[in-house]
């Protein structure tokens, strides 16, 4: 390899051949959340090793199941090209003295492994030039193979050490293939020689299978009862369990999420379906998808035409008139086909009836009271020990929900109803056993204790968006609450000192912020969430609570709406050039950002940017001063055209920017480019008259003022 700081070049005549590699992990059943998120690690890690060491490669494949990971790369050259590599060494005035060399030249000679009189003098420095024969492949992938274990070591953080040896992973590994070619690759690991032989199915296919070459891996184990392929596994649970729900004259509620473990979970996927009694249909659809979905991994069935069983979003009994109809019904993905499948299905179905009997029970129980009842056992609870209790933040909640519903104009009795019961549910018995219901369950037992709708929506919402991508809140008071809620946590964490770490997040604050931003946006609300934050912050009852506090609080914030932007392929260029306004209501910020990015498309965009550039540059060289023009002082034509511009351009931009037609504004704003090039172009500014001086910043001035009132022009690509 070429030493640090030399440059490499792969001779362009030299002949590539290349083979298919094959590397597969053998271990015992993985845990569902690490098979993909480890097969595409060993992907990356497999292609990023050959790139870094000029391997050519064609195609990568991953291939994931539950006892099982490996990647498959096409046209893998043989060998690394031979490399021309170069070193440049000191100047010649320090290795060389009366034309003997220096010590500086002589050490750089040994540092080369040649005599001074091997290296080249260009340019004025020693220079080093050599051929680096390529290595072979095959001796290199045992290295690459422990660059990439490290990587995907960081996927866990519990990893498992199994026998008398050191060598951890996540679960023990059984087998490992590694072939190039037909070769076999010497890799030693995990106390195992690498080889040619895989495994099947467990039960249907247990005997080894011999690969000849890394194209016989998938077809071999398709016949071995394995589909190891897992986006086309997955792609085919999704058309069984849709087949199936069909035959039942139903259809199936598949969440991306569900489908994912699943299909983690299982090798060769066999559908079956199970019933339950039909008085657990009495429960809410939340309680009963919470037991079929989130206990035991099976899929709900609902009438054909229940549009949240299509879209795989959370019906709710209380979130249109017409709540889907669900089934008694229910599908599972086996990992075996059974001989005797009858006994398979009354198997699920018992698993499913204790829980969905415990959890009529609840229903009932928590039902003999109003929720308003469950109230003041929020006080009882501890929310964090310097922050107070459930019942603490419920109050700060509702006071900050009151104050933003004023701000929106928005029914203030229903949001600070809906706020004073928000978190009643905790204490419910439903809750307790099933957690992941909180605000769901509130939102039925307000309208099971005839509470308006509103308000039960509104409870029901309140924790949205509760995963990214999904949903923000649909109603206007459950915007209210949400965003009350989000924020209440933001402040009263950061108060006391807690904020996350880089790996660690025990608050979610990440998607709390995340989530008051989304809100914001999506529902375009009109809110300046810094002054927001300042409410939270001073509603705290311990920590500290000052302006710098509330500083490291909107710059968290602020990374957030960076990241979400950065989704969205929003240019950090743009992010700043709005960030630079210091807007700080979330939705004018998006509409800006959208501004910017259409007025990037227009051809003067670039030139009045990097016009902007140099007049901030001239601008800090002048320092400070007025904006105050005379024009009788002008001397050039170019001088008074631009001074003309700016009069008749600067009503339009500021007009546009103060009814948020950003695009608009920034259009008018493009008709500078020209007066504004013409200017540099015959204008001295800092010319040596004092007085022509003063006037020509002063014209500069107000044209930066103008170019920095919708978004920082000067911060654009230019």
């Amino acid at each position: 390899m070429a030493k640090q700081g030399a440059a490499t070049h792969a001779d362009p005549r030299q002949k590539i051949s290349g083979a298919s590699l094959l590397i597969e992990i053998g271990c015992e059943d993985l845990p569902a959340r690490f098979v993909h998120p480890l097969a595409e690690a060993l992907m990356h890690g497999f292609g990023e090793g050959l790139l870094k060491r000029s391997v050519v490669a064609g195609q990568s494949h991953t291939f994931a199941t539950p006892r099982r990971i490996a990647t498959m790369i096409e046209g893998v050259a043989l060998k690394q090209p031979d490399r021309a590599v170069e070193r440049k060494g000191p100047k010649l005035t320090a290795a060389l003295k009366d034309g003997a060399p220096t010590p500086a030249g002589l050490g750089f000679a040994r540092s080369c492994g040649v005599g001074f009189s091997a290296l080249a003098q260009e340019g004025g420095q020693l220079v080093f030039r050599s051929e680096q024969k390529g290595r072979a492949t095959a001796g290199l992938i045992p290295e690459i193979f422990e660059e990439t274990l490290k990587a995907m070591d960081e996927l866990v953080p519990k990893r498992m050490r199994w026998g008398d040896g050191s060598e951890t992973f996540v679960r023990p590994v059984q087998w490992l293939v590694a072939l190039l070619g037909g070769k076999v690759i010497p890799l030693r690991r995990f106390g195992l020689e690498a080889g040619s032989t895989t495994y099947g199915h467990r039960f249907h296919a247990p005997k080894a299978i011999a690969l000849k070459a890394p194209a016989d891996y998938e077809p071999k184990l398709r016949a071995a009862k394995v589909a190891a392929d897992f986006e086309a596994r997955q792609a085919q649970v999704r058309k069984l369990i849709e087949a199936e729900a069909a035959r039942l004259k139903g259809q199936a509620r598949i969440t991306d999420e569900l489908l994912a473990e699943v299909t983690a979970l299982v090798e060769w996927p066999v559908v079956i379906s199970g019933r339950m009694d039909p008085r657990f249909l009495q429960l809410p659809p939340e309680v009963v998808i919470a037991t079929i979905e989130h206990n035991q991994r099976y899929f709900p069935v609902f009438s054909v035409g229940a549009a949240s069983a299509a879209t795989g979003s959370q019906p709710s009994a209380i979130a249109a008139k017409a709540a889907p109809a669900l089934l008694p019904l229910f599908i599972t993905v086996c990992n075996i086909r059974s001989k005797d499948v009858k006994q398979v299905i009354a198997g699920n179905e018992r698993v499913v009836r204790p829980r969905l009997t415990d959890a009529l029970f609840f229903w009932e129980q928590d039902r003999r009271k109003k929720l308003a009842d469950f109230v003041p056992g929020l006080d009882r609870v501890t929310f964090q020990k310097d922050l107070g209790s459930v019942g603490d933040k419920a109050r700060r909640v509702g006071k900050l929900a009151a104050q933003i519903a004023g701000l929106l104009k928005e029914d203030a009795a229903v949001v600070e109803r809906a706020a004073t019961l928000a978190k009643a549910d905790l204490v419910t018995r439903m809750v307790f056993e099933f957690p992941e219901l909180q605000g769901l369950m509130g939102g039925c037992y307000a309208q099971a204790s005839g509470e308006p709708r509103e308000v039960a929506q509104a409870i029901g919402e309140q924790y949205q968006p509760v995963q990214s991508g999904g949903p923000i809140p649909r109603t206007a008071a459950g915007r209210v609450l949400a965003l009350a809620d989000k924020l209440d946590t933001l402040a009263g964490i950061f108060a006391i000192g807690q904020k996350p770490g880089a790996s660690k997040d025990p608050f979610a604050l990440r998607r709390a912020a995340l989530g008051a931003l989304r809100i914001c946006i999506e529902a375009k609300l009109p809110l300046d969430l810094r002054a927001l934050l300042k409410a939270a912050l001073d509603a705290q009852p311990a920590g500290k609570r000052d302006e710098k506090m509330l500083g490291e609080l909107w710059e968290f914030v602020l990374e957030r709406l960076r990241g979400l932007l950065a989704e969205q392929q929003i240019g950090v260029e743009v992010f700043n050039a709005v960030a630079a306004t210091g807007t700080t209501a979330p939705a004018d910020f998006s509409a800006r950002v959208a501004a910017v990015r259409s007025f990037l498309d227009m051809k003067e965009s670039a030139q009045l940017a990097a016009a902007h550039k140099r007049i901030r540059n001239i601008l800090k060289q002048a320092g400070e001063g007025g904006i105050e023009i005379h024009p009788d002082v002008f001397r050039e034509s170019q001088e008074r055209d631009l001074h003309d511009a700016l009069a008749a351009l600067d009503g339009k931009v500021h007009g546009a920017a103060a009814k948020a037609d950003y695009a608009g504004g920034l259009k008018a704003l493009a008709q500078l480019q020209q007066p504004v090039d013409a200017f540099f172009d015959k204008v001295m500014v800092l010319a040596p008259e004092e007085e022509l001086r003063r006037n020509r910043v002063a014209l500069l001035r107000r044209l930066d003022k103008l170019c920095r009132s919708i978004a920082d022009i000067s911060c654009l690509p230019g």
